[in-house]
Order: C-alpha cells, then structure tokens, then sequence
C-alpha cells in the first residue's frame, strides 16, 4: 500500500499511469519532459533576472597571498623549531592554501553578480536535506515509509530533496560550463565537479535499489544485465537489498561528501573563474596575457558577502520547497511483486516457468556468470569481462527453483515424495521428454479449484510435481524457502527476483508502468513522477536500431563503453582544444555577466592581459 502525505491529503495524485510522448527514436514522459523544462526555466531565470548590487568597494584588494609585506595569517604561522614538527607543517601548509579570508570569505568579486552562481549554495543545501530525511528513514528502518503515513512523508521528503539536489546540481554543471571556470588553474575544481555528479548518480541508484518496492526489483533484475557485463556483478550485487542498502547509507555517502568537501576547498583555494572577454580574443598574445590574468588573484573591485547568511537562506529556501512537493505530490511506493502474488494472479505462466527452470532453458538456467559456468551467452568486446569474475553466486535453476522447494515438503507428503524419487531416478532424457511435453501442452491447461488440469499425455511425475510447487507459491512458502536459503539476514533476493524475471508476469507490469529498456525506462519511474531524465544518454544507447547497438547480445557492454567515453569527454573538457573553447564562441557568458562587462565598458577599455577585464582601469578611476 502506498501511503499519502499526512499533512496533505494526496492534492496531487500522480499514482495513476503516467503519459509519454514520441519522437523518432526518442520517447519521454511527460512527468520528465516538465521536469527537464522546469531545469531550463529556473536556469534562463537565473541568467535574466536582476542581481542584487549589493555593496561595492572600488578598492583593488588582492587575495591575501598576493599581499606585499605579512599577509593577515602570518602571525598564526609556525616558525623556529616547531615549524620542523609535522603538526606545524600540515597547519602551515593549510594555512598558507587556505588562510581565514579564503575558507570563510566575506567579500567577493564584484563581477559575482549573476544568480547563475547560487546553484552551487543551492546543490549543497538539497544535499543537507536529503542527508537529514535520511537520517529519519534510517531511524524508523527500512520497512517504516511502507507501512507508516509519516514514514512515507519522510521518505517524500527525501525524493524530493533528491531530485532537487541532482537538479540543482545539472543546472551548476550548465553554468559552470558556459563561464568556462576551468580557467586559471581550476581544471581540477572541474574535475572534482564532476566527479561528485557521478558519485551522485551511483548514490541514487543504490537509493532506488534500496527501496523494496516493484520500481526497485525492476531496476536490480534489468540493472544486473549491465553490472555483470562488466564483472563487477559477481562483487556488487543489484539484487542483494542489504549490501545495495549499506552502500546508500554507509560508503556511499562518504565517499560523496568526501568529494563535495574536496571541491568547495579548490573553489575557495583557487577562487571563481574571472570573466571571459566580452569579445573574442583573436590574437594569441592577447589568449596568452588573458590566461595569465585568469590564473592570477582577483585584484579589483570587490562587494560584501555573508557566506554564512547565504547559506542559511538557500537551506531555508529548499526545506520549504521541498516540504511543499512531498505533502502535495508524496512519493511513489507500487507494492513489490512476490512469488506468492505471481502463482496467484498468472498460474499458468508460473507453471511454465517452472518447467523451463526443471528443463534448463530458462534465462537464469543458461544466463552463464555469476550465476552459471555457460559462458556462451557472456557478452564481450574483445573480453569477457564476466567471464573472467567468474561464478561467485553458483544457481542451478532446477535445484534452487523447483527440486529443493519440493524436497521440504516431501517428508509429510508420501505422493509427492514418490513423485521426486521417479524423477530423479529417469535418465536426462528422460526428465527432458517428460518436461517437453509438458511445455507443449500447457497452453491448454485449465483450472480446476485451483488445481491445473492438462490433457492426456506421457508426462511421467512432473504434472503433481509442479502442481506442488504452485500450491507451495500460493502459500507464500516458496518466497520464503527461497531467501531461507541463505544463512542470516535474508536480504539478498536474487533467487526470487531471478525467478520472477523468469516469467512473462513481472515483464508485463514493468511494461505496463513504462519500464521497460525499449521505452527508455531507465529515466522513468512509476506512476506519473519524474525519474531521472540526466541518465538519458545511458539509456540512448538501447534505442538506436541495428545489429550494433539495440540488436547486438553485447549492448549493455556497448551502452557502457560508450556512456564511459562520454563521461571521460566530460571530465577532459579543460583539456582539449576546441571542446574547451566552445563557451568563447557561444557567447551564452555574456548574458551572465553583463552587468559586469557594462560596468567595464562605462569605466573605459583595458588590456586583455589585465588582472580581470577592465579591474586594473576601474582600480585607477577609484583613485
């Protein structure tokens, strides 16, 4: 059951199936597609709205490194014997990187006067509130957003700094490339950025694997194909709801605030990009004296900052946005599918799936690494990447999914335990025929008080064999054995949700909640919420029709060797020629700091070389 807010009873209710537009190759939901247009929306607002002027000293105050004579810090700097002490050398070395007036600044750049530059406030803000909601969850445990309406306001609270986190985040990402901020030495403030963009989205994907819902059993079933493709599926496994659970709220996190922390020191250290000329440089002495002037502290004008405040007030900002979307939207939660409800609601399709697994010709049977040894069906580019990891959660379908069920059971049931004891006894061909033969009359098969009913036929034990084993499904027995046959916890699922992708029952709903690989269902999420539109060019890969992509049986190695060299493209932007100039030739920059280049254009022309465009003529006018 999927709660509603409790402060809001369900205003907008989005559970209902959403709609999807097509276009070519290219389909996204409408829930996406306002999502998407709210991103640029917010964005082009930020670029044309007004900024605050704020107070501006026309005073050139260099950084305090650049100071002559003793910088303000200098005292506070060890010397004599103790410098020698490591204690005092790390502190010095912190100091002199990032002395008082770097760390905690109280004045800016005046060229700072663009509401593009709060999306960075903005995306730490979202990220403290999400830490906070998940502090909640974790508090109430994992089962307590199903089953409690507060619970599930909470974890409502959670969605929706999640998603305003990573948009935030997007929208930092577009405009930190159009002012080109990885001038001046800042290639690796760049670097980390996006580093902490990819560690998010890891960070999220657990989140949704943790779920226990049907949008998260989906996601782990189709996310596998992926992960095993390149081995690492036999170490991190999709379907294990503990280990994915401990990522999300363990290592994750810290490996992500590590990697945010590690960015905000290197924009504090190197401070924000310099404005790019408001025309383009031509002559190289001219690119040379402007890259030069980028590297270099800011030397001019400079207005009042209250770093404190700022952030104060984009947290406040985005707690009451949030907390405004989850009571009016809440946050989705399609119960889980279990084995129990597949045997109940699609019994001839569970009876079929459970001869293929007796037969071994289901997915899972012939799926090969990490499952099975048949490495005939691993994908591979030159290598296999899954065949090397090898084996490492060993399944025979037929035994796990059917045989050791049923050998439970036997004991208390003479019929049954007859039944097992001539099967194991025939030969392989034998067990083949029976089950092929049962296979092919099971499209006539009827109910009879529950009991399926198939014609006449050679089928040895196998009809009471697998009528057991329905019986034993609809119990709920079997969900049961299957994860009772792992020691502890019970939380690793992969012997159910393997079985369940077995069938054409649990395809069939995802398909109907447009989840599916072929409807760009990596984007998606159930109902009519907004997934996560900023994984599109992942799932592109799936769309694109010939034997090389959506055809081939390597696509998911495809879909990931192409999303990685797109992804090391993004990191290198800083470094390769003509991909780093593109913020000079799409002017985009001087919308964002017009106020800026107005202001120098009123003040009189300066070198392209100068400490800034313009600062150095401001300086002397002040004078």
């Amino acid at each position: 059951m999927a709660y509603q807010s409790p402060l809001f009873a369900a205003a907008v209710n989005l559970d209902h199936p959403g709609r999807y537009l097509h276009w070519s190759i290219f389909t996204v939901s409408e829930a996406n597609l306002v999502l998407i247009a709210v991103m640029l929306v917010i964005f082009g607002l930020a670029l044309l709205l007004p900024f605050p002027k704020g107070e501006l000293s026309e005073d050139a105050q260099p950084a305090p490194l650049a100071q002559e004579g003793l910088p303000a810090y200098q005292s506070e700097l060890d010397d004599g014997e103790e410098a020698r002490m490591w204690t005092a050398r790390a502190r010095n070395f912190a100091l002199r990187l990032l002395p008082p007036g770097k760390l905690i600044p109280d004045r800016q750049p005046a060229y700072v006067s663009s509401w593009t530059y709060v999306f960075g406030v903005a995306t730490l803000a979202a990220l403290g509130v999400a830490i906070v909601s998940g502090f909640a969850l974790a508090l109430g445990g994992p089962d307590w957003w199903h089953t409690n309406p507060v619970g599930h306001f909470f974890n409502s609270l959670h969605l929706w700094s999640v998603e305003s986190f990573m948009a935030f985040m997007v929208i930092h990402l577009w405009g930190k490339f159009w002012m080109a901020a990885w001038r001046g030495r800042r290639a690796l403030t760049w670097v980390t950025g996006v580093v902490a963009f990819l560690a998010s989205i890891v960070e999220c994907f657990t989140g949704y694997l943790s779920q226990q819902n049907f949008d998260s059993q989906w996601i782990s079933t189709n996310g596998k194909d992926a992960i095993n493709a390149t081995g690492l599926g036999a170490f991190f496994n999709l379907m294990n709801f503990g280990q994915m659970l401990m990522w999300h709220i363990v290592l994750l996190p810290l490996v992500l605030v590590a990697i945010v922390g590690a960015h905000i020191l290197m924009v504090r250290a190197r401070g924000v990009a310099h404005p790019l000329p408001k025309d383009r440089l031509r002559l190289r002495s001219e690119r040379r004296e402007a890259a030069l002037a980028d590297a270099s502290d800011w030397r001019g004008p400079t207005r009042r900052y209250d770093i404190l405040k700022e952030g104060a007030t984009a947290t406040a900002v985005v707690v009451v946005f949030v907390f405004l979307l989850a009571g009016l939207l809440s946050s989705p939660d399609l119960p889980p599918v279990t084995v129990q409800t597949w045997a109940r609601v699609a019994p001839a399709d569970f009876l079929g799936t459970a001869a293929s697994e007796l037969a071994g010709t289901s997915e899972t049977a012939t799926y090969g690494p990490p499952y099975t040894s048949n490495t005939s069906r691993s994908q591979r580019i030159g290598i296999s990447w899954e065949a090397l990891a090898g084996v490492r959660e060993p399944i025979n379908a037929a035994q796990t999914f059917v045989l050791s069920p049923l050998s439970k059971l036997a004991p208390d049931n003479p019929r049954l335990a007859a039944a097992l004891a001539s099967y194991e006894a025939a030969s392989p061909s034998t067990r083949q025929a029976w089950v092929g033969a049962y296979t092919k009359a099971l499209p006539k098969v009827t109910f009879r008080s529950g009991s399926p009913v198939l014609p006449s036929g050679n089928y040895g034990p196998v009809p009471y064999m697998l009528s057991s084993e329905l019986g034993l499904a609809r119990s709920g027995a079997l969900d049961a054995d299957l994860l009772a046959q792992q020691p502890f916890y019970g939380t690793n699922y992969t012997k159910p949700l393997l079985f369940l992708e077995d069938g054409s029952y649990f395809a069939s709903l995802a398909q109907a909640q447009h989840l599916t690989g072929n409807q760009w269902g990596v984007m998606n999420e159930t109902g009519s919420y907004p997934g996560q539109p900023w994984l599109w060019l992942y799932t592109l890969w799936y769309q694109i029709p010939g034997n090389h992509f959506s055809g081939s049986a390597n696509i998911d190695l495809i879909a990931i060797y192409l999303t990685g060299a797109a992804t090391l493209l993004l990191l290198a932007v800083p470094f390769i020629p003509g991909l780093r100039d593109i913020p000079r030739w799409v002017p985009l920059h001087r919308v964002i700091w017009r106020d800026w280049h107005s202001r120098s254009q009123a003040a009189g022309p300066a070198s392209p070389g100068s400490p800034g465009p313009q600062q150095a003529a401001e300086a002397t006018s002040a004078r």
